[in-house]
């Protein structure tokens, strides 16, 4: 929350790496993670129809007349359709399986091509390639592909090329699935690293605020405790009051951000009493410290965008804090609001001694940092520096419609 010395206006857009990589580090779904019971129950369904509609008909076919063989044929089908039940609990296990029961059954029935008579051990690789790491479902590619000399004895080239390429395109599809299953995650590391942010920036608004303020009502409190005890009762009640209205926006805030709030809906208020509405409440604890404070807007603050008011809300509270805090002898803050159709201008300024502003670096600096990136996440503008005539002031623009 402290400012810059220099006479350039501060300007820029902040990143927090380390809040990003503490968001990626949350625990979240391996992408070779076994599916939910539904999803496995429903690819089995899926996986065993196409087996018997399939290679059903074909043994059906390839197996009249041929005596006794025929039964063994269905047997080892069968045998196949019920080893899908385990396909993605042990997708190698099965592939072994129905490698070994789909040779078995080409060798019984010829007639049934190769690339048919696996039919179910492509479709487990397909399933490992999705699940698995790609150096294990790669070496399972492999071993699908050894037995395709094998067809030459029966179809000639042709069966040879597409004894090659089926288990080829399923491994390309499984491998498309676990990119899908990727992209996902890393969406959700993402979204977990954002709102793990959001929180850190708002318990940092609410708790540096209002101790700033309490820091400077209980300082002048005991000033005048002895020759001023009622200016020093109303300064100790402006720290309780101060103290319980942060601690019901943190209750707010922290309920809004347990997972069960993820199920209410964007409709849910997220921070009912952060709204530009209260400006003058978020003026009175400033007022109270002994300092002016002049607020004044224009145009009509209700109905703005949820992220609108809470970002301008909080700029002004972070600026106010700023003037409280670092700014040199300054008796006087303005705070000015205009929303305009397509935008909400804000200004802060107050009048103290220039060039004794403390640097940035002091208390981390994570005041004017959090201000311009609330401005930037919703593409607006954010400037903060000295003025030419003295003081300090800090000016936002915050579009509208970008995020209507």
């Amino acid at each position: 929350m402290g400012r810059s010395g220099g006479t350039e206006w501060d300007s820029g857009t902040g990143t927090h790496p380390d809040e990003a990589r503490t968001g990626a580090a949350h625990e979240t779904p391996e992408p070779w993670q076994a599916p939910s019971t539904r999803e496995s129950r429903m690819l089995w369904w899926g996986s065993a129809a196409l087996v018997l509609a399939v290679l059903g008909t074909s043994v059906l076919v390839a197996g009249e007349g041929r005596g006794g063989r025929l039964p063994l044929a269905e047997v080892l089908v069968l045998a196949q359709v019920c080893a899908l039940r385990w396909q993605t609990r042990a997708p190698a296990t099965v592939l072994a399986a129905h490698a070994a029961t789909g040779l078995t059954l080409w060798a019984l029935l010829p007639a049934v091509t190769l690339t048919g008579a696996l039919l179910a051990a492509q479709i487990t690789l397909c399933v490992l390639s999705a699940l698995r790491p790609p150096r294990t479902s790669a070496r399972a590619l492999a071993a699908m592909c050894a037995p395709a000399p094998l067809a030459l004895v029966t179809g000639g080239t042709a069966d040879l090329v597409l004894c090659l390429l089926a288990p080829a395109l399923a491994w390309t599809l499984g491998q498309c699935r676990r990119t899908q299953r990727e992209r996902a995650r890393a969406e959700l590391r993402r979204a977990l690293a954002e709102e793990r942010e959001r929180l850190a920036r708002e318990v940092h608004d609410v708790v540096a605020h209002t101790l700033s303020v309490m820091v400077v009502q209980a300082g002048a409190a005991e000033d005048v405790f002895a020759e001023q005890p009622a200016q020093a009762r109303q300064a100790l009640r402006a720290i309780e009051t101060g103290a319980r209205s942060a601690l019901g926006e943190l209750r707010t805030m922290l309920r809004a951000f347990r997972p069960e709030a993820a199920e209410e809906g964007p409709a849910a208020p997220r921070h009912p009493g952060a709204r530009l509405a209260r400006l003058a409440e978020l003026a009175d604890p400033v007022r109270a410290t002994g300092m002016t404070v002049h607020v004044h807007h224009e145009g009509i603050l209700d109905g703005l965008p949820a992220a609108v008011d809470l970002a301008a809300y909080r700029i002004v509270q972070e600026a106010l804090t700023n003037a409280l805090r670092h700014a040199a002898d300054a008796d006087e803050v303005s705070v000015r609001v205009r929303a305009e159709r397509d935008c909400v201008n804000i200004t802060v300024t107050d009048n103290g001694r220039p060039g004794h502003g403390r640097s940035a670096l002091t208390g981390g600096g994570r005041g004017l940092v959090g201000m311009r990136e609330r401005a930037r996440l919703l593409g607006g503008s954010l400037r903060a520096g000295p003025r030419s005539g003295g003081g300090f002031e800090v000016a936002a623009r915050l579009p509208v419609e970008r995020v209507s």
